[in-house]
């Protein structure tokens, strides 16, 4: 019987290494290769439907239990100090490592040099263009950015200080700044933002309520699975929101 499962046709033959996700942590990890109560070894193959189970033996060129025949002899799979070395020889190992094995991705990963060059490249691209964009921000984006970053530890900060911290946070997680940066609301949730460190509404200790500050009056219920400055800022774009927002701003100022 052919090998069903992520038939690939196009393998490459070739050495593969294997690391563990957590580093060189335990110097020796063992990977479970017979299925059990305990460790599941079974696939879910997409062709057919069904779980089958996997298995690894030396001397078999599958390792799917229902392609095995005859005696089987049992191999091991021992990371030592983090890394595993498969030699090219070793398909059946390779697939069950890189294909099959469910460990795969939770304990271990295949070393793929192209992937993480590709990674890295994306992400440095991603640093250049957050770092320019910080750098070309008025004080006034920058500190309604990290307003929504750090709260009211923005108010410490001189321009200077402020021009630093928001060119540092575009560095570590450019990501996250290009979404603030380029998010129309990022205005809206500053100035709500402002408005609880004023005092004008409370945010209640759950995250899931606005208040008046000085009534308690409900201003508005924050979604479920919501940022409440978000949704808070989304709100203000509502006619009600919008006669708060008038109100608000006249307090701020």
């Amino acid at each position: 019987m052919a090998e069903k499962a992520k038939v690939k046709d196009d393998w490459i033959i070739k050495d593969r290494l294997y690391e563990l996700v957590t580093g060189k942590e335990p110097l020796v990890f063992t990977l479970a290769t017979t299925h059990s109560r305990n460790k599941s070894m079974l696939y879910f193959d997409p062709a057919t439907n069904t779980q089958r189970e996997l298995r690894y033996a030396t001397n078999q060129n599958s390792v799917f239990v229902d392609e095995q025949k005859g005696q089987c002899i049992m191999g091991r799979i021992v990371f030592r100090n983090g890394k595993l070395n498969v030699k090219k020889e070793e398909i059946a190992l390779q697939k069950l490592l890189s294909l099959y094995h469910p460990c795969l991705g939770k304990y271990y990963e295949e070393y793929k040099p192209q992937e993480l060059a590709t990674n890295e490249v994306e992400w440095i691209e991603y640093e250049m263009q957050a770092m320019n964009l910080a750098k070309a921000l008025t004080v006034d984006e920058a500190e309604a950015i990290m307003r929504v970053e750090i709260g009211e530890k923005v108010n410490d900060l001189s321009s200077t200080e402020l021009k630093r911290d928001v060119l540092i946070f575009s560095r570590k997680q450019p990501i996250l700044f290009l979404e603030l940066a380029q998010d129309e609301n990022t205005q809206l949730r500053s100035f709500g933002a402002r408005a609880v460190e004023g005092g004008i509404l409370k945010l209640s200790q759950d995250q899931r309520t606005f208040t008046y500050g000085k009534n308690g009056r409900k201003v508005m219920t924050v979604p479920f699975d919501e940022h409440p400055y978000s949704a808070l800022a989304a709100w203000f774009k509502t006619d009600e929101g919008m006669e708060v927002y008038k109100a608000i701003e006249k307090r701020l100022k």
